[in-house]
């Protein structure tokens, strides 16, 4: 027989093993434990943000782009100036930050991407199909502006800037702004040249313009003046001169393609390690656009005319507020400014912790975003009303939209502020970080939903990473041609307009009507709590009314309105058919049933493997799978509570990964590692087991 004091002592290391694994794994989190925000790493197998700021910066990164610095302020002056921020309000209210909330909370509470974050309703998987489609557009043409913003930065490094004057420049025309003299009609005689009364022009030997005498005769004749900025543009740095339209994209330019790679290149630098990577990155690139932002605009105001700019940028007009198109831009500006509907709210969430606020990131960063757009306003048309005042024209000849104001207007305002190539590199350097914020998202998307959709491919990502940009680069190649620009406005007016707004609709017929918004509203509970925004602690019980409101009724009554509305006044390029042929419509077309097609293909494929009737495969796929919920067990057992009242079925372990019930917190020990000569590390350890 055994001796008892043998078995007693064995029984004794044995629980001590025990609690020396417990108090490894414990030791192991803390290393793991996040110095500034005491955060734990939840999720190993995903991965968690280091810290709420880091989701914050990547959010408020993403949703503030190249759109609020060049789109924004021209839809504001077009739109009726500061009449144009009611309608935008009332949009971001009933529109933008419900669908920004359900993005964020859906990801947030199933830890996972666009493409598997649908098992409540597994018939709706095509939206995040859909949503990896779009991201995928838009990163490949996206990343093409960056690389303009690259090649001025690189061509900014000079004594004087290249798009100062046109005189002496090979690719300058006789239109050029500085080849053209403003005279009268005896100036054009006194140099022997050939007066054209009709146009108000005048012409030397070689018929070659030489002045004007009447500019408004002569603009009445579509001749006008160009600016040195507009002619670098066209003939060196994209060679959009030297194409007759999309029809003629001529050659590959060799420069640009050096720039869209070295833009993909950071792009996989940054993503191909952790989410923590991009993490930091964003620390920078989301905070120093607002530095310069803040420089450029204290400069603006010393500038002479900057005042007549920010009045004309906004003077409200209230009689704009009747035009219907005024609400559809508004509407769909927010969706373009928050990037909502893309996918990339619900990939960069679903890294966050179970228990973030994710609305009062929601309301922040939205908020955020716009308010950037306002303040960008104010910026570019400080600037925008000093060069109206140097070239002698109205402020609204001078505003445009799109690549115009960024490349071409404000470029060629900067070379009358001294040191001009200074404002000149922190301009392209404030495009730049404006731009890869939301091109990292972009990309994170659809590599996220490939490595949650292919599990096996997380212990790979930078092959992943580096096979999604090289891919993308390869399909954007024709973006470096001379009429690359021609290819790029198609994708960006098709690649993400109507199916976004789609893509929205669906959305909120899925969680309002098959979940069920009330058990959504239950979900958010599980991870906000009683109260949200912090130690300020608003009432839940409150404020989820208004959004289960919104998801049901406000905001897809909107984005039908905005569908309906986009279709009924549709035009496409009718009036640019020099440029854009019928089939260049054709192409954007394409693009957009693209997305459509893969959504509906996509849940077509789920309801075909699906087995049994049509009814039962229909009931099977609009109810939550045993996997729908939080990825962790602990976090299913706190969703336990809410979800019994709806699904007694809800499966707290549906993997078998239940942790010990037993398992000591890191928050309950407390660890000091120190050296002793000739000694081992030592781990003292006060605990309260």
């Amino acid at each position: 027989m055994a001796n008892p004091d043998v078995q007693a002592l064995d029984q004794r290391l044995s629980r001590v093993e025990k609690q020396n694994e417990q108090i490894l794994k414990c030791v192991m989190k803390k290393k793991d434990q996040d110095s500034f925000f005491s955060l734990v790493e939840e999720n190993k197998e995903r991965g968690n943000w280091s810290g709420r700021f880091d989701f914050f910066l990547s959010c408020l990164g993403y949703a503030v782009g190249l759109g609020n610095v060049w789109r924004f302020p021209y839809l504001a002056y077009k739109n009726g100036g500061g009449a144009f921020f009611i309608p935008y309000c009332i949009c971001l209210g009933i529109v933008g930050i419900p669908i920004f909330f359900m993005e964020l909370s859906l990801g947030q509470y199933s830890s996972c991407g666009p493409v598997t974050c649908w098992k409540f309703a597994p018939l709706f998987t095509g939206i995040g199909y859909g949503m990896v489609a779009v991201s995928a557009l838009v990163a490949i043409y996206y990343n093409m502006i960056i690389a303009w913003a690259i090649y001025y930065l690189f061509a900014s490094f000079t004594s004087e800037l290249p798009w100062e004057t046109c005189i002496g420049k090979s690719w300058s025309t006789a239109l050029c702004l500085d080849n053209v003299n403003m005279t009268d009609e005896a100036g054009c005689q006194s140099m022997n040249w050939r007066l054209n009364t009709t146009l108000g022009t005048c012409y030397d030997d070689n018929d070659v313009l030489r002045g004007m005498f009447n500019e408004t005769l002569a603009k009445e004749n579509d001749i006008k003046r160009i600016l040195p900025s507009q002619e670098y543009f066209d003939y060196v740095a994209i060679g959009q001169g030297n194409s007759g339209g999309i029809d003629d994209l001529g050659p590959v330019n060799w420069k640009l393609v050096l720039c869209y790679l070295a833009a993909f290149i950071f792009v996989v630098l940054t993503l191909s390690k952790s989410i923590k990577t991009s993490g930091k990155v964003v620390y920078f690139t989301a905070t120093f656009p607002y530095v310069v932002l803040i420089i450029l605009f204290v400069r603006g105001l010393t500038l002479e005319g900057s005042s007549a700019g920010i009045e004309f940028y906004i003077t409200p007009d209230l009689s704009k507020l009747s035009d219907s198109q005024v609400w559809k831009d508004a509407a769909v500006q927010i969706f373009f400014s928050l990037s909502a509907s893309w996918g990339g709210l619900i990939a960069l969430s679903s890294y966050n912790r179970f228990h973030n606020d994710c609305l009062a990131d929601a309301i922040t960063v939205a908020f955020g975003n716009c308010l950037t757009s306002f303040f960008a306003g104010f910026v570019i048309f400080s600037y925008l009303g000093n060069l109206a005042t140097t070239l002698d024209v109205p402020v609204g000849e001078v505003a445009d939209s799109g690549p115009s104001l960024a490349f071409v207007v404000y470029p060629y305002a900067v070379t009358k502020i001294p040191p001009s190539p200074f404002w000149a590199i922190i301009f392209f350097l404030m495009l730049i970080t404006l731009g890869v914020d939301s091109e990292f998202v972009l990309v994170e998307t659809v590599t996220t939903s490939a490595l949650d959709r292919f599990p096996t491919l997380r212990k790979y990502k930078f092959v992943t990473v580096v096979t999604i940009c090289f891919t993308f680069f390869l399909l954007g190649l024709t973006l470096t041609t001379n009429g690359g620009n021609y290819m790029l406005t198609v994708m960006d007016d098709y690649s993400g307009g109507w199916n976004v707004l789609v893509i929205a609709l669906l959305e909120c017929i899925s969680v309002g009507y098959v979940y069920g918004v009330r058990r959504f509203l239950d979900d958010i509970e599980t991870m906000i709590g009683k109260s949200f925004c912090g130690p300020v602690g608003f009432p839940w019980f409150v404020a989820k009314w208004w959004w289960a409101i919104c998801w049901c009724l406000l905001t897809p009554l909107a984005v039908t309105f905005v569908l309906i509305f986009s279709w009924a006044t549709y035009e496409g390029y009718s009036d640019k058919r020099d440029k854009y042929p019928e089939w260049a419509d054709a192409l954007g077309w394409m693009m957009t049933m693209f997305v459509l097609v893969t959504i509906f293909v996509a849940s077509l494929c789920v309801f075909i493997r699906t087995p049994g009737s049509f009814g039962e495969r229909m009931k099977y796929l609009t109810t939550p799978t045993n996997e729908w919920g939080p990825a962790l067990v602990k976090h299913r057992r706190e969703a336990k509570k809410y979800v019994d009242k709806w699904d007694t079925s809800f499966e707290v372990d549906p993997h078998g990964k239940e942790a010990l019930e037993n398992e000591v917190s890191p928050n309950d020990i407390n660890v000091e590692m120190y050296d002793k000569p000739g000694k081992e590390n030592l781990a003292y350890v006060s605990d309260r087991l």
